[in-house]
């Protein structure tokens, strides 16, 4: 066919959203489950479209693909994808909007609770035949306590809803949003997260990640809060100075921490998290629910559709100016 348009799945996606693909006599597809960068690479001249969960691309890939037309994130974070080239040649970058905002919130509300409630340790301490853990528990109430919401988007904006129906007292930091947009649904803003950090008992991060991957809390962040709180971390890893994070836990600065990420994913067999029982950890598995993987996937390939239709909206976009007026 003339005007056949081939995408390529750079990771599983659901049968829905394949259905989708399956659908249109003018697409073809190939899937990739587990892509290597030569895999990538290689296939990236000949297609018009990408869906993408972990790989990366690059500026040698988007150089490569001559023909591609959209790049699209299965998912919302995209520092996997190197916007700045994708901008230079046109090419719009797609996310899936809130398809996995209630699973992250959800996920992050969780970690916060286990953390507050000391639950890994009281599960350990119970299965050893330690019963008396009972009277040493270590759990403390959120309720009338502060937290610190970092990024007040898709995800950040349900947090703080959720955390203010629990009785805290929500704090938010986003330079990129206005104070009164913030003060109007009853949150108390704050214009650099640095101001909060040392009345915040709970600090969550709702942030994309840096494409430079610098953190965005350090030494003197961790320095700076107060003493016996939370991090909760389910956005990227690279927002955390992981050995900074550490020493802060390790040396009680920190209460402990909830992170369903890491700099680099899996982690090294030796990484310091794995020593310290006041951290619980899960696999970067926050938007991993069938309910979420659906939504995105069905989310992901309609964008890819669009977008190759000529119709993609603004607001799954990340790159917006590309699309023109």
């Amino acid at each position: 066919m003339e005007n056949l348009k081939r995408v390529l799945l750079l990771g599983r996606i659901m049968p829905e959203g394949v259905a989708l693909l399956e659908a249109r006599d003018d697409i073809e597809y190939e899937m990739l489950v587990a892509p290597t960068p030569e895999e990538v690479l290689e296939r990236a001249p000949h297609v018009h479209a990408m869906v993408v969960r972990t790989a990366r691309i690059d500026a040698g890939v988007v150089a490569a693909a001559e023909k591609l037309e959209v790049v699209t994130r299965h998912g919302v974070g995209y520092d996997n994808c190197d916007v700045e080239a994708l901008t230079a040649r046109g090419i719009p970058l797609a996310v899936t909007g809130a398809a996995n905002s209630p699973s992250v919130v959800e996920h992050a509300f969780a970690l916060m609770m286990a953390v507050a409630k000391n639950l890994g340790h009281q599960d350990r301490e119970v299965r050893g035949g330690n019963w008396d853990v009972r009277h040493t528990a270590g759990a403390v109430d959120i309720a009338g306590k502060t937290i610190l919401v970092v990024g007040f988007g898709r995800i950040g904006t349900r947090m703080a809803r959720r955390c203010q129906a629990f009785d805290m007292d929500v704090v938010v930091a986003d330079p990129f949003v206005p104070r009164r947009a913030v003060e109007g649904q009853g949150y108390r803003w704050v214009g650099d997260l640095h101001e909060a950090l040392g009345e915040a008992d709970i600090v969550t991060l709702h942030m994309p990640g840096r494409q430079d991957r610098s953190p965005v809390m350090g030494p003197a962040a961790f320095a700076a809060m107060k003493p016996g709180a939370i991090l909760i971390n389910c956005a990227r890893g690279t927002l955390v100075d992981e050995t900074a994070l550490a020493e802060a836990l390790r040396s009680g600065q920190l209460k402990g921490a909830g992170l369903d990420v890491t700099a680099t994913e899996p982690p090294a067999d030796d990484h310091p998290y794995f020593g310290l029982p006041n951290v619980v950890l899960t696999p970067h598995t926050a938007a991993a629910t069938p309910e979420c993987m659906l939504r995105m996937s069905t989310t992901a390939v309609q964008n890819t559709l669009d977008a190759l239709d000529g119709v993609l909206a603004a607001t799954m976009c990340v790159n917006e100016e590309v699309l023109g007026g």
